[in-house]
Order: structure tokens, then sequence, then C-alpha cells
């Protein structure tokens, strides 16, 4: 398994899509922390956006998985990017390999 960080980015004209659909992504991520494939998540400070770490087998996968998510389905993701991530430090480490 790898990890991988999905960075959500959120503009402003989706705002009525993400109050909408934040109860349901919430759901969503919360099952998928259960299951420990969602590692992280949570929304910028500035709300520009949202960082989520993921755990899985492959890019694809997680592009996949972030297609089921009640707000990207519901238009209150505007833009979004995916990237492998190796954590060294800290708590994530132990997902690694």
């Amino acid at each position: 398994m790898s990890i991988f960080a999905v960075e959500y980015i959120y503009g402003p004209e989706a705002e009525a899509a993400r109050v909408e659909h934040r109860p349901r992504h919430r759901e969503w991520l919360a099952a998928l922390a259960d299951a420990e494939v969602v590692l992280a998540s949570g929304p910028y400070a500035d709300g520009a956006g949202a960082l989520l770490i993921f755990r899985a087998e492959s890019e694809a996968a997680v592009q996949e998985l972030v297609s089921q998510d009640p707000m990207t389905r519901g238009g209150g993701v505007t833009g979004m990017k995916i990237s492998g991530w190796t954590p060294v430090i800290g708590q994530f480490n132990r997902y690694v390999g």
C-alpha cells in the first residue's frame, strides 16, 4: 500500500454546493477512516480547500475513491491534485510498505 496526499481546491463559486454536501462528505470520509483508507482529512484554515491523506494501492485507486466523494460528485470541489507521498517521520510512516 502507498500513501497519497489529495488536495481539494474550493472556489468561491461552489460554496453552496459545499454547504449542501458537507454532511454526506464527512460521513463518507468517516467510513473510510474507520477502514484506515483515509488516514487524515480536514479543511485549510483559510477555507480555500482541504487536505486528505489516503492509503491505497495506486493513484488510480485514489482517483476512483475521490470520484465517489459526495463533495466532488456534488460540485463542491473546483480543483484537485493527487500526489504520492512517502512519510518518513511521524505517525503515517507505519502505513508505508
